[in-house]
């Protein structure tokens, strides 16, 4: 199986130069990617079935790994839900796959965002960052012909990273672009 850029990149460049940065005395000390879970929350479907079908073929198309429909928890009247009804579309990618999506990313689908000046660089306090996204079709896998509804997506970075400056140095190592560069 071919090796993903970025994970031979991690290897070579990244994880030494964390090493440096924040003086690690072990290598298992280097925060790591872990896994990109990339979300869709679809709460219109309640309405019509067919979506999450179009979402799951979607997402699999764009991820490469097979979406699962996420089903609510419990019945809400106000929204017309009731318990297992699907309203949304997950995919959790590790590994090869992970790599592999997360340099189309980078180097396919956000340049292709209209007035893209980088992405906002709020992380949750423990190193991880969760990156939302208008509109599927900044993906090439998306022929934009087919597409009967515009939905965005949230796609969350999971790092071993203990603090969000370590997470953050991570993620712009990667490639990720930040909107501005704090912590360099």
């Amino acid at each position: 199986m071919n090796t993903a850029r970025l994970k031979k990149d991690y290897a070579e460049r990244i994880a030494p130069a964390l090493m440096e940065r924040f003086k690690y005395t072990s290598s298992m000390q280097i925060p790591r990617l872990t896994k990109i879970v990339v979300n869709e929350g679809l709460g219109i479907a309640t309405a019509d079935k067919k979506i999450i079908d179009v979402a799951i073929n979607e997402l699999t198309m764009i991820t490469g790994q097979k979406a699962v429909a996420t089903v609510s928890k419990k019945d809400v009247a106000q929204f017309k839900l009731r318990k297992k009804m699907p309203i949304g579309v997950r995919v959790t990618l590790r590994r090869e796959r992970m790599y592999e999506f997360l340099e189309r990313l980078i180097r396919v689908a956000l340049p292709r965002i209209r007035d893209f000046k980088g992405v906002e660089s709020n992380l949750d306090g423990r190193g991880n960052y969760t990156l939302g996204i208008q509109e599927q079709i900044i993906f090439p896998e998306i022929n934009i012909d087919t597409v009967e509804r515009l939905t965005g997506m949230n796609i969350t970075f999971v790092t071993t990273a203990k603090t969000d400056e370590e997470g953050f140095a991570l993620l712009k190592e990667f490639g990720l672009p930040f909107k501005t560069a704090k912590n360099d």
